[in-house]
């Protein structure tokens, strides 16, 4: 199949000309247990894709929490680094599903590690990213910061921050952030828009506290969306559809 690629400009309407998209582990589960479910990893794509058609430069990273979690092997008595290093390990596996599933689709992806194994991915190079992205290449960032005691949404904060993008996507299991976890509270309310330092005074757990702080700085809006609902990510670049603003202003 001839994969997408070559410059374009942003469809009319359009919000954002580069963005990152961060994706957890878990939400490519499905209803596993554990792993990854194709089905699940195809309609993601599937919504990549679609941004891209947009004419938006799209990167992305993975958690990889679906596989293995730093904290957890760390607390079962496994040494923290260690644990984190397995746990990059696992978003680089991600990462490569998802290459794999964009480009069945026609869309043209690198992954770029930021430990190098040159064998199955680029190492992460910031300067190459870009120009990936330029050409309308889709950029998967793994292996998080490449450091231990770093989570992936740091990772994305940073990714996003090097890359100039004009916004950071949190792709999650419900439609923006409330004031409780909506599964578990019936009343819980969603915020449409908040502050940064609101976010943090809350302890919404949005993103980790480093994560929104860094954001903050490199004034990169975070905007909070159901990846699970069709066609949300597209509405998003949109202005239309649900989801929760994160950035300066409060008002």
């Amino acid at each position: 199949m001839a994969q997408t690629t070559g410059t374009t400009e942003p469809a009319d309407g359009i919000r954002f000309k580069r963005v990152l998209l961060k994706v957890s582990g878990e939400a490519l589960m499905g209803q596993r247990d554990y792993g990854l479910d194709p089905e699940v990893v195809n309609r993601v794509a599937n919504e990549v894709k679609a941004v891209i058609q947009l004419g938006v430069q799209v990167s992305l990273v993975i958690g990889g929490g679906n596989i293995f979690r730093g904290v957890k092997g760390a607390a079962s008595g496994m040494e923290r680094a260690s644990a984190d290093y397995i746990g990059m390990l696992a978003t680089v596996m991600n990462a490569l599903s998802m290459q794999s599933a964009l480009e069945r689709m026609g869309v043209a992806t690198r992954v770029q590690s930021a430990i190098p194994m040159s064998s199955v991915c680029e190492p992460y190079i910031r300067r190459r990213a870009i120009r990936h992205m330029e050409k309308g290449r889709v950029v998967i960032f793994a292996a998080g910061t490449g450091n231990p005691f770093f989570t992936t949404d740091t990772a994305a904060a940073l990714r996003a921050s090097e890359m100039g993008c004009d916004a950071l996507l949190k792709g999650t299991q419900v439609d923006g952030v409330y004031t409780a976890d909506p599964k578990k509270v019936k009343d819980a309310e969603r915020y449409e828009r908040l502050g940064y330092l609101e976010v943090l005074a809350k302890d919404l757990q949005v993103m980790d506290a480093s994560a929104i702080s860094l954001a903050r700085e490199s004034h990169i809006p975070i905007l909070v969306f159901s990846i699970h609902t069709p066609g949300a990510f597209a509405e998003v670049m949109q202005g239309r559809g649900k989801f929760t603003i994160i950035n300066e202003e409060t008002e």
